[in-house]
């Protein structure tokens, strides 16, 4: 019985190949991967004592010959096959270990060269897995030091099943495939917002969740190959219960949010949408006390709360005792997220619930571009995120009253939050707190209601926007009702001219931004 090990990652690989070699294998193998076989005193042969041949081109070219791959490719049930392995005088190899260069690590390292990534290209090792995942019935292929331990029981004992060298071939081609993958990725010059006929997609899981959207529903959190991680796929979590697809979801949409802002801002949110906001020059507690007094905190209640600055003292410390202001009780939050926290604060923290998570992350940039996946029955949807920095968009004002420095602040941030609020999306906010939101109605006019339900009195004198066109004038007569004294909205409606004439008439100032953002 013969062994081929190949390796980058030498883990675990002496142990390994001592138990095959206690086993019986003769063991053969390559450069670096033979001096830490050598080293431990295991018996092993050169890959050349097989191929005739030196290591050549620098290493390029080790185990591409047919020696190789003759013993690896036989199938040991066709009488053919062995036939002509015993003609040629080429031994079967019945286990092959490989892992590949670092490519990924590399070609990702700041400051990499275009030939020291070209070099960590790996050709003999993808083959070499290839070959020996095709003949998986006859071969054991392992590309994982995780799994050395379980299949050295198994080859010690009654031996592996067919399953699991199916399994074990599966993992194989899926671990050349990522690899693929990330040279491709980094070899195309496609910039986001271009689609190539063929598309692969590199994913590595980052850990499995407590369930789906529901209980019966199972579930893991995948974090793409290839690219730089921020966001919900770089976190940390230093505190309290396992993660779900719904956390998950709603800590992404929160951290988002507030990345959009230069200034401090904190948002809570519910189901994606969010319920409680405010930003503004002053501490992340005291934003924390406006946002939940004057937002909706029935809503909040259960939510997950999100900041752009750490986690300080101040901030753990009017968590743990601020109370509800509609029912006078503690507040409960599935999540509490921030980029940083401080090591006393973060203590404190902890002490609010055993349950509750708190979790650290890389702060997204509000301008980095990215392709987003939509899935759909049977394909996937893919499009250009969304990564307009709303709070600098450039305001057309239509009408004839022009919004206050004020009002063209709270403008702002209410433009920028309804980016984030599912369609139809309607924001109100009044002195740089978010006071009343819309989300998910069918009708704009619907959403402006539920909105001014939300803000109560407080609308008397607050702005609103619009993620998309009013189609008619009813939505600026549903606003008036409310109080508002400004607007902002895509514009873009055949009516828009009747559409600013009403504002006029009822002393609304309203600007346009031209630029429209469903969220579905």
């Amino acid at each position: 019985m013969k062994a081929l090990l190949s390796v980058f990652d030498k883990t675990g690989v002496a142990d390994f190949a001592r138990v095959l070699h206690d086993l019986k294998y003769e063991l053969v193998s390559t450069g670096g991967t033979h001096s830490e076989l050598a080293n431990a005193k295991i018996p092993v042969q050169q890959i050349s004592t097989i191929t005739g041949f030196p290591e050549m081109l620098g290493g390029r070219v080790k185990t591409l010959h047919p020696n190789i791959h003759g013993g690896i490719l036989a199938r040991r049930t066709i009488p053919k096959d062995v036939t002509e392995l015993a003609e040629h005088g080429i031994d079967p190899i019945d286990v092959v270990v490989g892992n590949l260069y670092p490519f990924r690590e590399v070609s990702s390292k700041k400051g990499s060269e275009l030939d020291e990534v070209l070099e960590n290209i790996d050709i003999g090792g993808p083959t070499l897995l290839r070959a020996a995942a095709k003949n998986f019935p006859s071969v054991i292929v392992i590309v994982d030091p995780s799994d050395y331990g379980w299949i050295a029981e198994k080859i010690g004992g009654t031996g592996l099943s067919i399953e699991d060298r199916k399994s074990l071939a599966h993992k194989a081609f899926q671990h050349v495939a990522l690899y693929d993958t990330a040279i491709s990725h980094y070899l195309s010059d496609d910039p986001v917002g271009t689609y190539p006929n063929e598309l692969t997609i590199g994913l590595n899981k980052r850990l499995d969740l407590r369930y789906g959207e529901n209980p019966h529903q199972k579930s893991a959190l995948y974090i793409f190959d290839s690219e730089v991680i921020d966001g919900i796929g770089s976190f940390t979590q230093h505190h309290g219960k396992d993660l779900s697809f719904v956390n998950v979801l709603d800590a992404d949409a929160a951290f988002n949010l507030v990345s959009d802002f230069k200034e401090p801002a904190i948002a809570i949110i519910k189901h994606t949408n969010p319920c409680c906001f405010a930003t503004g020059n002053m501490a992340i507690a005291t934003l924390y006390e406006m946002a939940l007094s004057k937002g909706d905190a029935i809503s909040a209640y259960g939510g997950i709360i999100a900041t752009n600055r750490p986690i300080d003292m101040a901030y753990s410390k009017t968590l743990r005792q601020t109370l509800s202001p509609i029912t006078g009780t503690r507040m409960f939050y599935e999540i509490i997220m921030a980029p940083d926290a401080e090591n006393p604060a973060l203590d404190h923290l902890k002490r609010k619930s055993k349950d509750l998570r708190i979790l650290t992350a890389n702060l997204p940039s509000p301008s980095g571009t990215y392709r987003e996946i939509q899935t759909v029955r049977g394909g996937a949807l893919l499009q250009q995120s969304d990564s307009t920095v709303s709070t600098e968009t450039d305001f057309h004002i239509v009408t004839k009253k022009h919004p206050s420095e004020s009002e063209i602040r709270d403008l702002r941030i209410a433009w920028t939050l309804c980016k984030h609020v599912k369609s139809n999306a309607i924001t109100m906010v009044k002195d740089q707190v978010l006071i009343g939101m819309g989300a998910g109605q069918p009708n704009r006019v619907t959403s402006i209601r539920l909105a001014a339900h939300f803000a109560g009195d407080a609308s008397n004198g607050a702005v609103l926007a619009s993620d998309a066109l009013f189609p008619f004038d009813d939505n600026v007569n549903e606003a008036a009702s409310a109080g508002i004294t400004a607007i902002v909205q895509p514009g873009g409606s055949i009516r828009d001219k009747e559409i600013i004439e009403t504002a006029d008439n009822l002393g609304i100032a309203m600007a346009f931004t031209g630029t429209r953002h469903f969220l579905h």
